[in-house]
């Protein structure tokens, strides 16, 4: 793999490992040294297996695990097969998401339901069971969740949306006070407009919207955030917990 190796010696594991973010910090984090699990629905695979093809061609070491992050048992099959592979959890990504656009009021209950349970349930199943194999270990460890420039603003029409990524974040900050004694840090990510399969639902008036609300106007990309979610897993963050990190190109600041 090219790159610095600066998590070599050290295995994780990334959810919505199939694309987008989730593909570009599993290669990443291989290109940094680690050993990584690639997870995602059972029927996306094809494009699980995909990033592990495309992480072995490069030298590094990758497997596809499937998990559904609304189901506790997959969870915590999903941090044992981890550990079965590779020995231990250093790290893991939880970065599976879904999306839907409605106002509040025509929004089904159904829909709202689901974006809860994948988006904020699914983070809180991840963190139960990583950390509880992270305290068996050596008292070290480090997760990322994947919240939004939408945890922090509010856009219209994304209600779901933007209520689950609001609390991403506050369980980010839960975990990481009170883990941190037991030297494990728990940070979150905060992309705003990534080129990515989330994005494609918006129409181009849309996605001009919210380029015109960052400094930066263009679409940022998912290598952009990658690097982000890799350097706050390393032990180059040793100092950072209970962040929520803009990768928004300045849309916070304005």
């Amino acid at each position: 793999m090219t790159g610095t190796p600066f998590m070599e010696g050290k295995s994780g594991l990334v959810t919505g490992g199939a694309g987008g973010i989730g593909r570009a910090s599993a290669l990443a984090f291989a290109r940094a040294g680690a050993a990584v699990v690639v997870s995602d629905l059972e029927n996306c695979r094809d494009g699980g297996e995909q990033t592990v093809e495309l992480i072995g061609k490069e030298g590094g070491r990758a497997v596809f695990v499937p998990c559904d992050v609304t189901r506790e048992a997959d969870q915590e099959r999903l941090v044992a097969e981890t550990v079965r592979a590779y020995g231990r959890l250093d790290f893991a990504l939880n970065n599976a998401g879904v999306e839907h656009q409605a106002s509040l009021v025509d929004m089904e209950a159904a829909d709202f339901d689901r974006v809860i349970a994948v988006n904020l349930k699914g983070v809180w199943l991840g963190l139960k069971h990583q950390i509880r194999q992270m305290l068996t270990q050596d008292g070290t460890g480090a997760i990322v969740n994947t919240s939004s420039l939408a945890g922090l603003v509010s856009p219209p029409l994304l209600g779901a949306y933007v209520a689950s990524k609001h609390g991403v974040l506050g369980l980010t900050k839960t975990a990481a006070v009170e883990y941190a004694e037991s030297g494990i840090r728990v940070n979150a990510v905060c992309p705003a407009s990534i080129r990515t399969p989330l994005m494609e639902v918006l129409t181009d008036d849309q996605l001009a919207q919210w380029v015109s609300r960052m400094a930066i106007k263009r679409l940022g990309e998912p290598e952009e955030v990658a690097a982000a979610v890799v350097w706050l897993c390393s032990d180059q963050a040793s100092f950072v917990t209970g962040v929520g990190l803009p990768v928004d190109a300045g849309a916070s600041a304005m």
